[in-house]
């Protein structure tokens, strides 16, 4: 009985390493998701910082194109939103 205890208890530490060693950290493995160009836009967003408990956002504009990420800290979670062409944006 206590060798099936022990068995068993391997056994759930075992599947616990093996879960948390396949999912890894996603959020720290830069562009490693799809494939991507050589250009990056390396400008600098405007940020909005809203009061705790509330998610932030950034702003900035690409290739005529106005980009709004919010995000909360350092979650690995954000929402996005584009503004086709818009005439804020210098080209």
């Amino acid at each position: 009985m206590k060798r099936r205890r022990i068995a068993i208890g391997v056994a759930a530490v075992v599947a616990l390493l093996a879960s948390l060693t396949a999912c890894g950290d996603k959020v720290t493995e830069p562009f490693k998701d799809a494939p991507r160009s050589s250009t990056t836009n390396r400008e600098a967003a405007d940020i909005i910082e809203m009061p705790d408990g509330f998610s932030n956002l950034s702003t900035k504009c690409d290739h005529g194109n106005r980009v709004y990420v919010v995000y909360k800290g350092d979650d690995n979670r954000a929402a996005l939103a584009v503004v086709s062409q818009d005439p804020t944006c210098n080209h």
